[in-house]
Protein backbone atom coordinates (compact mmCIF):
# COMPACT_ATOMS: atom_id res chain seq x y z
CA UNK A 1 0.00 0.00 0.00
CA UNK A 2 1.58 3.69 -0.80
CA UNK A 3 1.63 6.23 1.68
CA UNK A 4 -0.95 9.23 2.22
CA UNK A 5 -0.38 12.12 -0.14
CA UNK A 6 0.54 14.91 1.94
CA UNK A 7 -2.77 17.25 2.93
CA UNK A 8 -3.08 20.17 1.22
CA UNK A 9 -1.89 23.33 3.02
CA UNK A 10 -5.56 24.76 2.64
CA UNK A 11 -8.61 22.45 3.31
CA UNK A 12 -10.99 22.70 0.26
CA UNK A 13 -14.39 23.47 1.76
CA UNK A 14 -16.10 23.05 -1.57
CA UNK A 15 -16.36 20.26 -4.04
CA UNK A 16 -14.42 20.51 -7.11
CA UNK A 17 -15.50 20.81 -10.56
CA UNK A 18 -15.09 17.02 -11.51
CA UNK A 19 -16.63 15.88 -8.25
CA UNK A 20 -19.61 18.39 -9.05
CA UNK A 21 -20.52 17.12 -12.26
CA UNK A 22 -20.04 13.86 -11.10
CA UNK A 23 -22.80 14.85 -8.20
CA UNK A 24 -25.35 16.43 -10.86
CA UNK A 25 -24.55 13.02 -13.08
CA UNK A 26 -25.36 10.81 -10.22
CA UNK A 27 -28.24 12.78 -9.35
CA UNK A 28 -29.90 12.22 -13.15
CA UNK A 29 -29.08 8.90 -13.90
CA UNK A 30 -29.99 7.53 -10.39
CA UNK A 31 -31.82 9.32 -8.12
CA UNK A 32 -34.36 11.17 -10.19
CA UNK A 33 -35.31 8.06 -11.90
CA UNK A 34 -36.91 7.29 -8.52
CA UNK A 35 -38.22 10.65 -7.67
CA UNK A 36 -41.98 9.01 -6.52
CA UNK A 37 -40.24 7.12 -4.33
CA UNK A 38 -37.49 10.16 -2.91
CA UNK A 39 -41.02 12.46 -2.65
CA UNK A 40 -42.50 10.17 -0.41
CA UNK A 41 -39.42 9.80 1.52
CA UNK A 42 -39.01 13.57 1.98
CA UNK A 43 -42.52 13.63 3.04
CA UNK A 44 -42.28 11.89 5.99
CA UNK A 45 -38.86 12.98 6.94
CA UNK A 46 -40.64 16.51 6.71
CA UNK A 47 -43.51 15.14 8.80
CA UNK A 48 -40.64 13.63 11.73
CA UNK A 49 -38.78 17.15 11.48
CA UNK A 50 -42.59 19.11 12.39
CA UNK A 51 -42.95 16.32 15.22
CA UNK A 52 -39.51 16.78 16.50
CA UNK A 53 -40.20 20.54 16.37
CA UNK A 54 -43.11 20.39 18.75
CA UNK A 55 -41.59 18.76 20.92
CA UNK A 56 -39.63 21.35 22.97
CA UNK A 57 -42.91 23.15 23.12
CA UNK A 58 -45.04 20.43 25.21
CA UNK A 59 -41.99 20.46 27.47
CA UNK A 60 -41.90 24.35 27.74
CA UNK A 61 -45.74 24.68 28.41
CA UNK A 62 -45.06 21.28 30.76
CA UNK A 63 -42.87 23.42 32.99
CA UNK A 64 -44.54 26.48 33.14
CA UNK A 65 -47.76 24.56 33.59
CA UNK A 66 -46.55 22.55 36.63
CA UNK A 67 -44.62 25.39 38.17
CA UNK A 68 -47.37 27.53 37.84
CA UNK A 69 -49.06 25.23 40.30
CA UNK A 70 -51.74 23.50 38.32
CA UNK A 71 -51.32 20.18 38.85
CA UNK A 72 -54.35 19.51 37.15
CA UNK A 73 -52.69 20.08 33.79
CA UNK A 74 -50.66 16.87 34.68
CA UNK A 75 -52.41 14.36 33.12
CA UNK A 76 -52.58 16.34 29.65
CA UNK A 77 -49.03 16.97 29.58
CA UNK A 78 -48.40 13.33 29.96
CA UNK A 79 -50.63 12.75 27.38
CA UNK A 80 -49.14 15.62 25.63
CA UNK A 81 -45.63 13.75 25.83
CA UNK A 82 -46.62 10.30 24.93
CA UNK A 83 -48.47 11.15 21.97
CA UNK A 84 -45.79 13.44 20.31
CA UNK A 85 -43.43 10.59 21.12
CA UNK A 86 -45.21 8.05 19.51
CA UNK A 87 -46.00 9.81 17.08
CA UNK A 88 -42.04 10.79 16.58
CA UNK A 89 -42.13 6.82 17.09
CA UNK A 90 -44.04 5.57 13.97
CA UNK A 91 -42.79 8.46 11.58
CA UNK A 92 -38.88 7.65 12.41
CA UNK A 93 -39.87 3.54 11.70
CA UNK A 94 -41.80 4.70 8.27
CA UNK A 95 -38.89 6.87 7.74
CA UNK A 96 -35.96 4.62 8.29
CA UNK A 97 -37.85 1.67 5.48
CA UNK A 98 -38.94 4.17 2.93
CA UNK A 99 -35.44 5.78 2.50
CA UNK A 100 -33.74 2.15 3.24
CA UNK A 101 -35.93 0.70 0.17
CA UNK A 102 -35.05 4.56 -1.84
CA UNK A 103 -31.62 3.07 -1.71
CA UNK A 104 -31.38 -0.45 -1.83
CA UNK A 105 -33.41 -0.11 -5.12
CA UNK A 106 -31.14 2.34 -6.44
CA UNK A 107 -27.98 0.49 -5.47
CA UNK A 108 -29.04 -2.86 -6.36
CA UNK A 109 -30.14 -1.12 -10.01
CA UNK A 110 -26.59 -0.41 -10.11
CA UNK A 111 -24.99 -3.30 -9.61
CA UNK A 112 -27.40 -4.89 -12.36
CA UNK A 113 -26.12 -1.90 -14.88
CA UNK A 114 -22.43 -2.43 -13.76
CA UNK A 115 -22.59 -6.12 -14.03
CA UNK A 116 -24.37 -6.21 -17.58
CA UNK A 117 -21.46 -3.75 -18.67
CA UNK A 118 -18.86 -5.88 -17.38
CA UNK A 119 -20.24 -9.27 -18.95
CA UNK A 120 -20.47 -7.12 -22.16
CA UNK A 121 -17.62 -6.46 -22.42
CA UNK A 122 -14.35 -7.18 -24.65
CA UNK A 123 -13.01 -10.66 -23.74
CA UNK A 124 -9.32 -8.27 -23.32
CA UNK A 125 -11.07 -5.78 -20.89
CA UNK A 126 -12.34 -9.23 -18.52
CA UNK A 127 -8.96 -10.65 -18.45
CA UNK A 128 -7.24 -7.42 -17.54
CA UNK A 129 -8.75 -7.73 -13.90
CA UNK A 130 -8.89 -10.17 -11.49
CA UNK A 131 -12.46 -11.69 -10.86
CA UNK A 132 -12.02 -11.11 -7.08
CA UNK A 133 -11.28 -7.09 -7.95
CA UNK A 134 -13.74 -7.02 -10.59
CA UNK A 135 -16.20 -8.44 -8.00
CA UNK A 136 -14.69 -5.89 -5.07
CA UNK A 137 -15.66 -3.16 -7.71
CA UNK A 138 -19.62 -4.59 -7.67
CA UNK A 139 -20.00 -5.45 -3.91
CA UNK A 140 -17.50 -2.88 -1.84
CA UNK A 141 -17.64 -0.18 -4.23
CA UNK A 142 -21.14 0.02 -4.26
CA UNK A 143 -21.51 -0.49 -0.53
CA UNK A 144 -19.60 2.64 -0.17
CA UNK A 145 -21.80 4.95 -2.38
CA UNK A 146 -25.00 3.09 -0.49
CA UNK A 147 -23.31 4.27 2.89
CA UNK A 148 -22.81 7.57 1.51
CA UNK A 149 -26.42 7.68 0.38
CA UNK A 150 -27.52 6.59 3.53
CA UNK A 151 -25.58 9.12 5.03
CA UNK A 152 -26.98 12.03 2.53
CA UNK A 153 -30.34 11.42 3.10
CA UNK A 154 -30.15 10.97 6.80
CA UNK A 155 -28.43 14.20 7.34
CA UNK A 156 -29.60 16.44 4.22
CA UNK A 157 -32.89 16.27 4.57
CA UNK A 158 -34.27 14.22 7.64
CA UNK A 159 -31.32 15.72 10.22
CA UNK A 160 -31.40 19.14 8.20
CA UNK A 161 -35.31 19.22 8.44
CA UNK A 162 -35.41 18.66 12.25
CA UNK A 163 -32.32 21.08 13.29
CA UNK A 164 -34.45 23.52 10.99
CA UNK A 165 -37.28 22.89 13.29
CA UNK A 166 -35.60 22.78 16.34
CA UNK A 167 -33.76 26.32 15.43
CA UNK A 168 -37.45 27.76 14.95
CA UNK A 169 -38.74 26.60 18.55
CA UNK A 170 -35.79 27.77 20.17
CA UNK A 171 -35.81 30.80 18.77
CA UNK A 172 -39.51 31.16 19.38
CA UNK A 173 -38.18 30.32 23.54
CA UNK A 174 -35.68 32.62 22.91
CA UNK A 175 -34.08 34.39 20.28
CA UNK A 176 -30.67 35.57 22.35
CA UNK A 177 -29.73 32.38 23.28
CA UNK A 178 -30.10 31.00 19.71
CA UNK A 179 -27.87 33.55 18.28
CA UNK A 180 -25.50 32.15 21.02
CA UNK A 181 -25.79 29.13 19.80
CA UNK A 182 -25.76 29.86 16.30
CA UNK A 183 -22.44 31.59 16.65
CA UNK A 184 -20.34 28.51 17.87
CA UNK A 185 -21.29 25.58 15.70
CA UNK A 186 -20.00 27.25 12.34
CA UNK A 187 -16.42 26.84 13.63
CA UNK A 188 -16.18 23.20 13.12
CA UNK A 189 -16.94 23.54 9.43
CA UNK A 190 -13.13 24.16 8.40
CA UNK A 191 -12.13 21.53 10.43
CA UNK A 192 -14.24 19.18 9.42
CA UNK A 193 -13.70 19.74 5.63
CA UNK A 194 -9.70 19.45 6.25
CA UNK A 195 -10.57 16.11 7.48
CA UNK A 196 -13.43 15.29 5.11
CA UNK A 197 -10.49 15.63 2.50
CA UNK A 198 -8.03 13.58 4.02
CA UNK A 199 -11.24 10.84 4.62
CA UNK A 200 -11.73 10.78 0.71
CA UNK A 201 -7.93 9.77 -0.12
CA UNK A 202 -7.83 7.13 2.99
CA UNK A 203 -11.58 5.86 0.74
CA UNK A 204 -9.61 5.68 -2.48
CA UNK A 205 -6.48 3.35 -1.62
CA UNK A 206 -9.25 1.33 0.72
CA UNK A 207 -11.15 0.53 -2.36
CA UNK A 208 -8.37 -0.54 -4.36
CA UNK A 209 -7.04 -2.55 -1.17
CA UNK A 210 -10.06 -3.93 -0.85
CA UNK A 211 -9.92 -5.43 -4.41
CA UNK A 212 -6.28 -6.75 -3.64
CA UNK A 213 -7.87 -8.69 -1.04
CA UNK A 214 -10.65 -10.05 -2.94
CA UNK A 215 -8.77 -11.01 -5.40
CA UNK A 216 -6.65 -12.86 -3.21
CA UNK A 217 -9.19 -14.09 -1.32
CA UNK A 218 -11.00 -15.53 -4.40
CA UNK A 219 -7.90 -16.96 -6.05
CA UNK A 220 -6.56 -18.85 -2.83
CA UNK A 221 -10.29 -20.87 -2.54
CA UNK A 222 -10.20 -21.39 -5.88
CA UNK A 223 -6.52 -23.00 -5.96
CA UNK A 224 -7.99 -25.47 -3.27
CA UNK A 225 -6.69 -28.58 -4.23
CA UNK A 226 -3.42 -27.37 -5.06
CA UNK A 227 -3.23 -25.76 -1.80
CA UNK A 228 -3.97 -29.09 0.08
CA UNK A 229 -1.60 -31.36 -2.06
CA UNK A 230 1.25 -29.42 -1.34
CA UNK A 231 0.40 -28.67 2.30
CA UNK A 232 0.31 -24.82 1.27
CA UNK A 233 -2.07 -23.77 3.56
CA UNK A 234 0.54 -21.54 5.77
CA UNK A 235 1.37 -19.92 2.56
CA UNK A 236 -1.87 -19.00 1.72
CA UNK A 237 -2.95 -17.95 5.00
CA UNK A 238 0.12 -15.53 5.31
CA UNK A 239 -0.78 -14.24 1.85
CA UNK A 240 -4.02 -13.29 3.63
CA UNK A 241 -2.59 -11.97 6.77
CA UNK A 242 -0.61 -9.43 5.21
CA UNK A 243 -3.72 -8.37 2.61
CA UNK A 244 -6.22 -8.29 5.56
CA UNK A 245 -3.59 -5.96 8.03
CA UNK A 246 -3.06 -3.50 5.43
CA UNK A 247 -7.11 -2.91 5.24
CA UNK A 248 -6.94 -3.28 8.37
CA UNK A 249 -4.50 -0.20 8.67
CA UNK A 250 -6.79 1.67 6.31
CA UNK A 251 -9.81 1.08 7.88
CA UNK A 252 -7.98 2.16 11.03
CA UNK A 253 -6.47 5.64 9.35
CA UNK A 254 -10.21 6.02 8.46
CA UNK A 255 -11.46 5.64 11.46
CA UNK A 256 -9.30 7.65 13.27
CA UNK A 257 -9.73 10.38 10.54
CA UNK A 258 -13.32 10.41 11.25
CA UNK A 259 -13.39 9.75 14.93
CA UNK A 260 -11.69 13.37 14.95
CA UNK A 261 -14.98 14.86 14.43
CA UNK A 262 -17.05 14.10 17.26
CA UNK A 263 -14.54 15.44 19.73
CA UNK A 264 -14.74 18.97 18.03
CA UNK A 265 -18.45 18.60 17.54
CA UNK A 266 -18.39 17.54 21.38
CA UNK A 267 -16.31 20.54 22.42
CA UNK A 268 -18.22 23.46 20.72
CA UNK A 269 -21.31 21.35 21.82
CA UNK A 270 -20.17 21.80 25.39
CA UNK A 271 -19.05 25.71 24.92
CA UNK A 272 -22.77 26.15 23.45
CA UNK A 273 -24.16 24.69 26.64
CA UNK A 274 -22.49 26.38 29.03
CA UNK A 275 -22.98 29.69 27.15
CA UNK A 276 -26.99 28.90 27.24
CA UNK A 277 -26.68 27.97 30.95
CA UNK A 278 -25.22 31.22 32.12
CA UNK A 279 -26.73 33.16 30.18
CA UNK A 280 -30.52 31.56 30.98
CA UNK A 281 -29.67 32.28 34.30
CA UNK A 282 -29.05 35.69 34.14
CA UNK A 283 -32.64 36.04 32.15
CA UNK A 284 -34.62 34.03 34.76
CA UNK A 285 -33.33 36.04 37.65
CA UNK A 286 -34.16 39.25 35.81
CA UNK A 287 -37.65 37.55 35.25
CA UNK A 288 -36.64 38.19 31.33
CA UNK A 289 -37.28 34.37 31.20
CA UNK A 290 -39.11 31.23 32.51
CA UNK A 291 -38.10 27.89 33.66
CA UNK A 292 -40.08 26.68 30.93
CA UNK A 293 -38.76 28.38 28.11
CA UNK A 294 -35.43 27.10 29.94
CA UNK A 295 -36.19 23.66 29.58
CA UNK A 296 -37.79 23.69 26.27
CA UNK A 297 -34.96 25.56 24.95
CA UNK A 298 -32.36 22.86 26.84
CA UNK A 299 -34.75 20.07 25.26
CA UNK A 300 -33.84 21.68 21.72
CA UNK A 301 -30.68 21.84 21.79
CA UNK A 302 -29.57 18.46 23.05
CA UNK A 303 -32.27 17.13 20.81
CA UNK A 304 -30.65 18.94 17.83
CA UNK A 305 -26.88 18.00 19.16
CA UNK A 306 -27.31 14.13 17.08
CA UNK A 307 -28.34 15.73 14.00
CA UNK A 308 -25.84 18.43 14.21
CA UNK A 309 -22.82 15.81 14.82
CA UNK A 310 -24.34 13.58 12.13
CA UNK A 311 -24.33 16.60 9.69
CA UNK A 312 -20.67 16.97 10.59
CA UNK A 313 -19.63 13.64 10.13
CA UNK A 314 -21.29 13.53 6.67
CA UNK A 315 -18.46 15.33 4.33
CA UNK A 316 -16.76 12.42 5.49
CA UNK A 317 -19.15 9.98 4.10
CA UNK A 318 -19.61 11.76 1.18
CA UNK A 319 -16.21 11.80 0.16
CA UNK A 320 -15.78 8.05 0.57
CA UNK A 321 -18.76 7.95 -1.34
CA UNK A 322 -17.61 10.14 -4.12
CA UNK A 323 -14.31 7.88 -4.22
CA UNK A 324 -16.26 5.32 -5.18
CA UNK A 325 -18.54 6.77 -7.57
CA UNK A 326 -15.82 7.41 -9.19
CA UNK A 327 -14.74 4.06 -9.40
CA UNK A 328 -18.32 3.07 -10.44
CA UNK A 329 -18.54 5.42 -13.29
CA UNK A 330 -14.78 4.55 -14.04
CA UNK A 331 -16.50 0.97 -14.90
CA UNK A 332 -18.95 1.51 -16.59
CA UNK A 333 -17.65 4.25 -19.08
CA UNK A 334 -15.33 2.33 -20.55
CA UNK A 335 -16.48 1.83 -24.25
CA UNK A 336 -15.58 -2.18 -25.60
CA UNK A 337 -13.15 -2.02 -28.56
CA UNK A 338 -14.89 -4.96 -30.62
CA UNK A 339 -18.25 -3.85 -31.52
CA UNK A 340 -20.69 -4.09 -34.41
CA UNK A 341 -19.45 -1.22 -37.18
CA UNK A 342 -22.29 0.92 -38.37
CA UNK A 343 -24.72 -0.79 -40.24
CA UNK A 344 -23.59 -4.11 -39.56
CA UNK A 345 -25.22 -7.03 -41.32
CA UNK A 346 -26.31 -10.53 -40.20
CA UNK A 347 -24.19 -12.85 -41.11
CA UNK A 348 -25.39 -15.49 -43.54
CA UNK A 349 -23.75 -18.93 -44.14
CA UNK A 350 -24.06 -20.87 -46.61
CA UNK A 351 -20.99 -23.18 -46.77
CA UNK A 352 -19.59 -22.61 -43.98
CA UNK A 353 -16.10 -21.61 -45.46
CA UNK A 354 -13.35 -19.82 -43.54
CA UNK A 355 -10.76 -17.88 -45.00
CA UNK A 356 -7.63 -16.35 -43.08
CA UNK A 357 -6.11 -13.82 -45.39
CA UNK A 358 -2.16 -12.58 -44.07
CA UNK A 359 -3.68 -12.46 -40.37
CA UNK A 360 -1.19 -11.04 -37.44
CA UNK A 361 -2.19 -10.66 -34.10
CA UNK A 362 -0.38 -8.74 -30.86
CA UNK A 363 -1.68 -8.71 -27.19
CA UNK A 364 0.22 -5.92 -26.64
CA UNK A 365 -0.52 -3.24 -29.17
CA UNK A 366 2.34 -1.40 -28.24
CA UNK A 367 4.61 -3.95 -28.62
CA UNK A 368 6.92 -5.28 -31.75
CA UNK A 369 5.86 -9.41 -30.76
CA UNK A 370 3.45 -11.05 -32.20
CA UNK A 371 0.97 -13.69 -31.43
CA UNK A 372 0.19 -14.59 -34.82
CA UNK A 373 2.19 -13.81 -37.86
CA UNK A 374 0.79 -13.39 -41.39
CA UNK A 375 -1.47 -16.57 -41.07
CA UNK A 376 -3.01 -17.58 -44.39
CA UNK A 377 -5.27 -20.44 -44.38
CA UNK A 378 -8.31 -21.52 -46.40
CA UNK A 379 -10.89 -23.66 -44.20
CA UNK A 380 -13.05 -25.49 -46.66
CA UNK A 381 -16.84 -25.58 -45.26
CA UNK A 382 -17.57 -28.54 -43.71
CA UNK A 383 -14.24 -29.82 -43.67
CA UNK A 384 -12.27 -30.36 -40.19
CA UNK A 385 -8.58 -28.56 -39.84
CA UNK A 386 -6.53 -28.91 -37.24
CA UNK A 387 -3.88 -26.77 -35.68
CA UNK A 388 -0.73 -28.80 -33.66
CA UNK A 389 2.34 -27.21 -32.84
CA UNK A 390 4.18 -26.74 -29.20
CA UNK A 391 2.92 -24.51 -26.32
CA UNK A 392 3.17 -20.34 -27.43
CA UNK A 393 2.71 -21.43 -31.31
CA UNK A 394 -0.81 -19.43 -31.82
CA UNK A 395 -2.87 -21.98 -31.77
CA UNK A 396 -5.47 -20.62 -29.00
CA UNK A 397 -4.97 -17.01 -30.58
CA UNK A 398 -6.49 -18.46 -34.13
CA UNK A 399 -9.08 -20.18 -32.45
CA UNK A 400 -10.05 -16.50 -30.60
CA UNK A 401 -9.91 -14.79 -33.47
CA UNK A 402 -12.77 -16.00 -34.96
CA UNK A 403 -15.70 -15.34 -32.89
CA UNK A 404 -13.94 -12.06 -32.79
CA UNK A 405 -12.80 -12.59 -28.59
CA UNK A 406 -9.97 -10.44 -29.96
CA UNK A 407 -9.86 -8.58 -33.14
CA UNK A 408 -7.24 -9.14 -35.66
CA UNK A 409 -4.32 -7.00 -35.28
CA UNK A 410 -4.07 -7.04 -39.19
CA UNK A 411 -5.70 -9.28 -41.55
CA UNK A 412 -8.85 -10.40 -42.55
CA UNK A 413 -11.27 -13.51 -41.50
CA UNK A 414 -13.59 -14.13 -43.79
CA UNK A 415 -16.71 -16.74 -43.55
CA UNK A 416 -18.42 -17.62 -46.96
CA UNK A 417 -16.68 -14.32 -47.87
CA UNK A 418 -17.92 -12.36 -45.75
CA UNK A 419 -15.45 -9.92 -43.28
CA UNK A 420 -16.68 -10.70 -39.86
CA UNK A 421 -15.93 -7.53 -38.58
CA UNK A 422 -18.38 -6.56 -41.17
CA UNK A 423 -21.12 -8.34 -39.78
CA UNK A 424 -22.69 -8.46 -36.25
CA UNK A 425 -21.12 -9.99 -32.80
CA UNK A 426 -24.76 -11.33 -32.04
CA UNK A 427 -24.84 -13.19 -35.75
CA UNK A 428 -21.71 -14.30 -36.26
CA UNK A 429 -21.37 -15.89 -32.43
CA UNK A 430 -24.64 -17.90 -33.00
CA UNK A 431 -22.80 -19.36 -35.60
CA UNK A 432 -20.05 -20.69 -33.48
CA UNK A 433 -19.84 -23.20 -30.66
CA UNK A 434 -16.68 -23.38 -28.54
CA UNK A 435 -15.18 -26.47 -26.64
CA UNK A 436 -12.19 -25.85 -24.75
CA UNK A 437 -9.40 -27.16 -22.51
CA UNK A 438 -10.71 -24.62 -19.89
CA UNK A 439 -13.96 -25.88 -19.24
CA UNK A 440 -16.52 -23.34 -17.84
CA UNK A 441 -19.15 -24.96 -16.19
CA UNK A 442 -22.14 -23.46 -13.93
CA UNK A 443 -23.84 -24.56 -10.08
CA UNK A 444 -26.74 -25.64 -11.73
CA UNK A 445 -27.91 -29.00 -12.97
CA UNK A 446 -26.23 -31.03 -15.58
CA UNK A 447 -29.66 -30.23 -17.53
CA UNK A 448 -29.04 -26.78 -17.05
CA UNK A 449 -25.54 -26.49 -18.21
CA UNK A 450 -25.95 -28.54 -21.56
CA UNK A 451 -29.30 -26.57 -21.83
CA UNK A 452 -26.80 -23.40 -21.90
CA UNK A 453 -26.30 -24.32 -25.75
CA UNK A 454 -29.40 -23.39 -26.84
CA UNK A 455 -31.60 -21.65 -24.08
CA UNK A 456 -35.21 -23.06 -24.09
CA UNK A 457 -33.99 -26.32 -25.92
CA UNK A 458 -36.56 -29.43 -24.93
CA UNK A 459 -35.53 -32.13 -22.50
CA UNK A 460 -35.34 -34.78 -25.54
CA UNK A 461 -33.13 -32.38 -27.64
CA UNK A 462 -30.67 -32.12 -23.96
CA UNK A 463 -30.97 -35.95 -23.81
CA UNK A 464 -29.75 -36.42 -27.78
CA UNK A 465 -27.02 -33.65 -27.41
CA UNK A 466 -25.93 -35.76 -24.23
CA UNK A 467 -25.96 -39.16 -26.12
CA UNK A 468 -23.87 -37.36 -29.10
CA UNK A 469 -21.39 -36.25 -26.45
CA UNK A 470 -20.91 -39.97 -24.59
CA UNK A 471 -22.61 -38.47 -21.39
CA UNK A 472 -25.75 -39.95 -21.57
CA UNK A 473 -24.88 -42.93 -19.32
CA UNK A 474 -22.79 -41.39 -16.74
CA UNK A 475 -25.40 -38.62 -16.61
CA UNK A 476 -27.95 -41.40 -15.34
CA UNK A 477 -25.98 -43.33 -12.74
CA UNK A 478 -25.96 -40.46 -11.18
CA UNK A 479 -28.63 -39.52 -8.02
CA UNK A 480 -30.54 -37.14 -9.66
CA UNK A 481 -29.57 -37.98 -13.09
CA UNK A 482 -30.00 -34.79 -15.61
CA UNK A 483 -30.98 -32.83 -12.28
CA UNK A 484 -27.82 -33.41 -10.60
CA UNK A 485 -25.95 -29.97 -9.56
CA UNK A 486 -22.79 -30.17 -10.41
CA UNK A 487 -21.18 -27.48 -7.97
CA UNK A 488 -18.90 -24.12 -9.05
CA UNK A 489 -17.40 -24.90 -12.12
CA UNK A 490 -18.53 -28.63 -12.05
CA UNK A 491 -15.95 -29.53 -9.15
CA UNK A 492 -18.70 -32.73 -8.63
CA UNK A 493 -17.43 -34.22 -11.42
CA UNK A 494 -14.27 -35.71 -12.99
CA UNK A 495 -12.31 -33.98 -15.21
CA UNK A 496 -13.37 -36.47 -18.40
CA UNK A 497 -17.35 -35.89 -17.25
CA UNK A 498 -16.83 -31.86 -17.18
CA UNK A 499 -15.69 -31.99 -20.72
CA UNK A 500 -18.66 -34.34 -22.11
CA UNK A 501 -21.31 -31.94 -20.53
CA UNK A 502 -19.18 -29.26 -22.41
CA UNK A 503 -19.04 -31.03 -25.71
CA UNK A 504 -23.29 -32.16 -25.01
CA UNK A 505 -23.66 -28.34 -24.73
CA UNK A 506 -21.70 -27.57 -27.53
CA UNK A 507 -23.45 -30.11 -29.69
CA UNK A 508 -26.63 -28.84 -28.55
CA UNK A 509 -26.33 -25.28 -30.00
CA UNK A 510 -26.00 -26.99 -33.40
CA UNK A 511 -24.04 -24.31 -35.06
CA UNK A 512 -22.28 -24.66 -38.25
CA UNK A 513 -18.93 -23.66 -37.35
CA UNK A 514 -17.20 -25.72 -34.24
CA UNK A 515 -13.78 -24.96 -32.46
CA UNK A 516 -12.46 -27.33 -30.53
CA UNK A 517 -9.60 -26.15 -28.47
CA UNK A 518 -8.05 -29.52 -26.82
CA UNK A 519 -11.62 -30.94 -25.91
CA UNK A 520 -10.89 -34.52 -25.38
CA UNK A 521 -8.01 -33.84 -23.35
CA UNK A 522 -9.60 -34.54 -20.20
CA UNK A 523 -11.09 -38.26 -21.50
CA UNK A 524 -10.28 -41.40 -21.17
CA UNK A 525 -9.41 -44.16 -23.88
CA UNK A 526 -12.56 -45.40 -24.03
CA UNK A 527 -14.41 -41.97 -23.98
CA UNK A 528 -12.81 -40.75 -26.09
CA UNK A 529 -13.44 -43.19 -28.72
CA UNK A 530 -16.76 -42.89 -28.16
CA UNK A 531 -16.70 -38.42 -28.45
CA UNK A 532 -14.62 -39.32 -31.69
CA UNK A 533 -17.53 -41.47 -32.91
CA UNK A 534 -19.72 -39.12 -32.04
CA UNK A 535 -17.96 -35.89 -33.30
CA UNK A 536 -17.11 -37.64 -36.89
CA UNK A 537 -21.09 -37.45 -37.01
CA UNK A 538 -21.23 -34.29 -35.78
CA UNK A 539 -18.44 -32.83 -37.85
CA UNK A 540 -19.84 -33.82 -41.53
CA UNK A 541 -21.51 -31.16 -42.37
CA UNK A 542 -19.77 -28.55 -39.82
CA UNK A 543 -16.59 -26.67 -40.59
CA UNK A 544 -14.39 -27.51 -37.73
CA UNK A 545 -11.25 -26.34 -36.54
CA UNK A 546 -9.60 -28.71 -34.13
CA UNK A 547 -6.49 -28.05 -31.82
CA UNK A 548 -5.22 -31.07 -29.89
CA UNK A 549 -2.46 -32.96 -29.02
CA UNK A 550 -3.59 -36.19 -29.67
CA UNK A 551 -2.55 -37.95 -32.71
CA UNK A 552 -5.79 -39.84 -32.74
CA UNK A 553 -7.81 -36.74 -32.61
CA UNK A 554 -5.89 -35.09 -35.45
CA UNK A 555 -4.97 -37.86 -37.94
CA UNK A 556 -8.56 -38.11 -39.77
CA UNK A 557 -8.56 -34.14 -39.76
CA UNK A 558 -9.26 -33.69 -43.75
CA UNK A 559 -6.16 -30.51 -43.40
CA UNK A 560 -3.43 -30.60 -40.90
CA UNK A 561 -1.05 -27.27 -39.96
CA UNK A 562 1.86 -27.57 -38.42
CA UNK A 563 2.44 -23.67 -36.52
CA UNK A 564 5.49 -22.56 -34.91
CA UNK A 565 6.14 -19.06 -33.40
CA UNK A 566 2.62 -17.97 -34.84
CA UNK A 567 3.19 -19.32 -38.33
CA UNK A 568 2.29 -22.42 -40.36
CA UNK A 569 5.41 -23.96 -41.38
CA UNK A 570 3.73 -26.98 -42.83
CA UNK A 571 0.05 -28.34 -43.98
CA UNK A 572 -1.44 -31.44 -45.29
CA UNK A 573 -3.16 -34.71 -44.64
CA UNK A 574 -1.91 -37.12 -41.60
CA UNK A 575 -0.38 -39.59 -44.75
CA UNK A 576 1.02 -36.59 -46.73
CA UNK A 577 2.88 -34.98 -43.99
CA UNK A 578 3.98 -38.39 -42.52
CA UNK A 579 5.73 -38.99 -46.09
CA UNK A 580 7.38 -35.53 -46.34
CA UNK A 581 9.49 -36.31 -42.91
CA UNK A 582 9.38 -32.91 -41.38
CA UNK A 583 7.98 -30.92 -38.72
CA UNK A 584 4.91 -32.97 -38.38
CA UNK A 585 6.35 -36.52 -38.87
CA UNK A 586 9.03 -35.42 -36.07
CA UNK A 587 6.06 -34.66 -33.86
CA UNK A 588 4.90 -37.96 -34.46
CA UNK A 589 7.77 -39.96 -33.91
CA UNK A 590 7.51 -38.28 -30.23
CA UNK A 591 5.05 -39.92 -29.41
CA UNK A 592 4.62 -42.97 -27.50
CA UNK A 593 1.91 -45.05 -29.30
CA UNK A 594 -1.55 -43.70 -30.83
CA UNK A 595 -2.76 -42.19 -27.72
CA UNK A 596 -0.32 -40.52 -26.76
CA UNK A 597 0.95 -36.25 -26.79
CA UNK A 598 2.61 -35.37 -29.79
CA UNK A 599 3.16 -31.81 -28.56
CA UNK A 600 4.08 -31.06 -25.12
Amino acid sequence: MTDLPKKDKKPRLRLDAASRAMLVRFFRDWVLPRRTQLGWTLFLTTCLAAVTGGYPGVIKKSFDLLMGGKPGALPYVLMAIIGITLARAVLLFLQAVATNRFILRMTSDMQKVAFRHLINADFARLSRETPGRLMSRLTNDIGFVQAAMTAALNSIFRDTFSVIALVIAMLYLDWAMTLIVLGVYPLAAIPVASISQRLRRVAKQTQSGLGDMTSLLAEKLSGARLIKSFQLENYAADRLDKSFEQIYTLRMKSVTTRARMDPILEVLGGIAIAGVVGFAYLRISHGISTVGDFMGFVTALLMASQPIRALGNLAGRLQEGLAAAESFYGLIDELPAITDKPGAEKLTISDGKITFRSVSFAYDKTSEERAVHEFTLDVPGGSTVALVGRSGAGKSTIINLVPRLFDATEGQILIDGQDIRDVSLKSLRDQIAIVSQDITLFDDSIEGNIALGRLGASDADIIEAAKAAAAHDFILALPDGYKTVIGDRGSRLSGGQRQRVALARAILKNAPILLLDEATSALDNESEQLVQEALAKFTQTRTTLVIAHRLSTVQNADIICVMESGRIVERGSHSDLITRNGSYARLSRSAHGPQATVIN
